[in-house]
C-alpha cells in the first residue's frame, strides 16, 4: 500500500510538470502581452510629454525615487524646464504621473479641484492612509462649511492663545538643548530634536491637557510609524511599513477622537478654551444651541462626529508637523550662512524683548517684528517644506492646448519649482523681498505656493508663519550657534519634507546671562 502511495505521488508530480511545461509558452506570451500593454499605456499617456521612454514594468521609476528623491525630483524639473513645455511625465508604481513646474499650470491645476476634475490627495496613495473622509479629498459645499466652522479655529484670539504655549514648549526644548551640548560644545544634530519639539507643540496646541503623558509617548510612536509609511513602498500587507503605518493612523485618529470629548464636555460646563479642540468644540456648541433655537429649522447643526473631528485633529497636526520641522532647521541654517540677516534679526527682537525681565513675547510683539517675519517668510518661500502637492486626475483634463492629462494620472505641481521664479533673483536669500518698500509678496503672489492655492490653500498659515516668527526669535536671543559644516551639508534631503543633508548639525552654547 506504501509503495502505491507513493507511486500515485509520484505520478501526479509529472502530470504536474507537464501542465507547467506546456503552459510555459502561454504564460510567457502573456506576461510578454502585459509588458507590451503597459510601455504602450504609458507612451499614450505621456504623448509628447519629455520623460522615460522605457519604464520598469509596474514598479517604474520608484527606485531610483526612493533612493535619491533629491535626483529624481531634480531630473523631472530639468526636463520640463529643458523642454519649455514647464510640464514633464514619468511612471511609479504601476500609476502614470506628470510633474508641474510651471506656475501658470500649477494654479491651473489648483483652481480646478472638483469632482470632475482634480482631486487634492496630499499623498499618491493618501486615501488608504489618511482615510476618504480627510479635509482635503472635500469638494464644494461640504469643504466650504468645514473651513467655515475650522475659522474660529486661528482667529486673533485663538493664535494670541496659541502664542503662549508654543512660546512654552519652544524653551523648553531650548533649555534641554543647551544641556546637550555642555560641558564641553559638541555638534548636535537638529532634525529629531526639531521634530520632538514640533510633535510637542503640535500636542499642546490642538489637543491641550487631554493627552496625557502615557498617551503622548504613544502618539509618539504611531506617529514615528507614520512617517516610515510615508517614504516606504506602498505595500499594504502585514509587516510592511505603509500596513504598519494605516494601523498606527487609525491609533491617532481614536486617540484624538477622545481629547474631543473630553473637550465637549469641559466647554459645555463654560470654561475658556485653552487649545485648539477647544475653540473648535466651543464654536460647535454655539451652532448647536443656534440650531436647536432655530423654530424654522433652517439652520442645520454640524454633523461632524468625534471620530470625524479627531480625524480633522490629524490633518492638522500632520501639516503642521513635518513642515514646521523642515522650516525650523532651514531658519537655522540660512541665518547661520547669512549672518548679516542674523544680526539684523537680534536687534529687531531685542528692541521688542527682554528675555532677563522674564516676560514672555506677547502676540502683539511677534506682529511688530515685521522683519523677522520677512525672514519667516523668505525661509518658506526659500525653501518650502512640501515642495510638490499631488492630486490626481478624476477625469481627463485639458491641461494645455496640446495636452490632456489622462483619468488617473498623478499630477505634481511644484511649489519649490514655482519659488524661484518671478522673484527678483530667486536665487538669493533676501528677506527684504517681504519688505513693504518691496512688497514681492504681492507683485509675485502667484508665485508663492509653499500654502498651496484656490480652495485648499492651507488654513493654518498664519499659525505656522507665527511659530517660525517665535522660534527664530528665542532661538537667535538665547542661543549662540555655529554650524559643523562638511561636504553637501546644505543639499536637499526629503524625509518627507525637506531639510539638509546633515540634519543641520551645529554647536549651541547659551548666548548672554542665564535666561531660559
Amino acid at each position: 500500500m506504501e509503495y502505491n502511495c507513493l507511486g500515485w505521488d509520484g505520478l501526479g508530480h509529472a502530470a504536474l510538470r507537464q501542465a507547467v511545461a506546456a503552459s510555459g509558452p502561454y504564460l510567457l506570451c502573456a506576461a510578454a502581452f502585459f509588458l507590451l500593454w503597459e510601455q504602450l499605456s504609458y507612451l499614450r499617456k505621456k504623448a509628447s510629454l519629455p520623460g522615460p521612454h522605457f519604464v520598469v514594468p509596474f514598479l517604474g521609476s520608484a527606485l531610483p525615487m526612493i533612493m535619491n528623491p533629491t535626483r529624481f525630483w531634480e531630473r523631472q524639473a530639468a526636463l520640463a524646464r529643458d523642454s519649455g513645455l514647464g510640464v514633464s511625465a514619468n511612471f511609479l508604481v504601476g500609476r502614470f504621473i506628470v510633474f508641474v513646474r510651471s506656475t501658470e499650470l500649477s494654479h491651473k491645476v489648483f483652481a480646478n479641484v472638483r469632482p470632475d476634475a482634480f482631486h487634492l490627495i496630499g499623498h499618491p496613495f493618501g486615501k488608504k492612509l489618511f482615510g476618504e473622509h480627510n479635509l482635503i479629498y472635500m469638494f464644494d459645499q461640504q469643504h466650504k462649511d468645514l473651513r467655515r466652522r475650522i475659522a474660529p479655529n486661528f482667529s486673533t484670539r485663538a493664535l494670541s492663545t496659541y502664542i503662549d504655549i508654543q512660546q512654552r514648549v519652544i524653551l523648553a526644548h531650548l533649555h534641554d538643548w543647551l544641556a546637550r551640548s555642555a560641558p564641553s560644545p559638541k555638534p548636535i544634530a537638529l532634525r529629531l530634536l526639531c521634530r520632538d519639539l514640533n510633535l510637542e507643540t503640535s500636542q499642546t496646541v490642538f489637543a491641550g491637557p487631554y493627552l496625557s503623558a502615557a498617551a503622548r509617548e504613544q502618539f509618539n510612536r504611531d506617529y514615528n510609524l507614520f512617517n516610515v509609511g510615508l517614504m516606504a513602498i506602498p505595500f499594504d500587507l502585514p509587516g510592511f511599513a505603509f500596513w504598519r503605518a494605516k494601523l498606527a493612523v487609525s491609533r491617532l485618529i481614536r486617540t484624538l477622537s477622545g481629547c474631543v470629548a473630553q473637550s465637549k464636555e469641559r466647554m459645555r460646563a463654560g470654561d475658556e478654551p485653552s487649545c485648539l479642540v477647544d475653540f473648535w468644540m466651543q464654536e460647535t456648541l454655539r451652532e448647536i444651541a443656534e440650531a436647536e433655537a432655530d423654530a424654522a429649522g433652517v439652520r442645520p447643526p454640524p454633523e461632524n462626529g468625534d471620530a470625524e473631528i479627531g480625524g480633522h485633529l490629524f490633518d492638522f497636526l500632520f501639516a503642521a508637523q513635518d513642515a514646521s520641522t523642515s522650516s525650523l532647521l532651514w531658519a537655522v541654517a540660512l541665518l547661520d550662512a547669512h549672518p548679516d540677516v542674523l544680526a539684523r534679526v537680534r536687534a529687531e527682537v531685542a528692541a521688542l524683548w527682554a528675555p532677563e525681565l522674564g516676560a514672555p513675547i506677547t502676540a502683539e510683539q511677534v506682529q511688530q517684528m515685521r522683519y523677522t517675519q520677512a525672514v519667516a517668510r523668505e525661509v518658506v518661500r526659500y525653501r518650502p517644506p512640501a515642495t510638490m502637492v499631488p492630486h490626481i486626475a478624476g477625469q481627463a483634463f485639458p491641461l494645455t492646448e496640446w495636452y490632456t492629462v489622462p483619468k488617473g494620472a498623478i499630477v505634481f505641481p511644484s511649489a519649490f519649482e514655482s519659488s524661484f521664479q518671478g522673484f527678483t533673483e530667486p536665487d538669493r536669500f533676501d528677506p527684504d523681498r517681504f519688505s513693504e518698500q518691496r512688497a514681492e509678496d504681492r507683485v509675485h503672489k502667484q508665485h508663492f505656493l509653499a500654502f498651496g492655492a484656490g480652495a485648499h490653500q492651507c488654513v493654518g498659515q498664519r499659525y505656522a508663519i507665527n511659530h517660525l516668527v517665535l522660534f527664530i526669535a528665542l532661538f537667535t536671543s538665547l542661543v549662540d550657534f555655529e554650524r559643523h559644516r562638511t561636504d553637501g551639508c546644505d543639499e536637499i534631503a526629503y524625509v518627507p519634507t525637506i531639510v539638509p543633508k546633515d540634519d543641520c548639525t551645529v554647536y549651541l552654547s547659551r548666548r548672554g546671562a542665564p535666561s531660559l
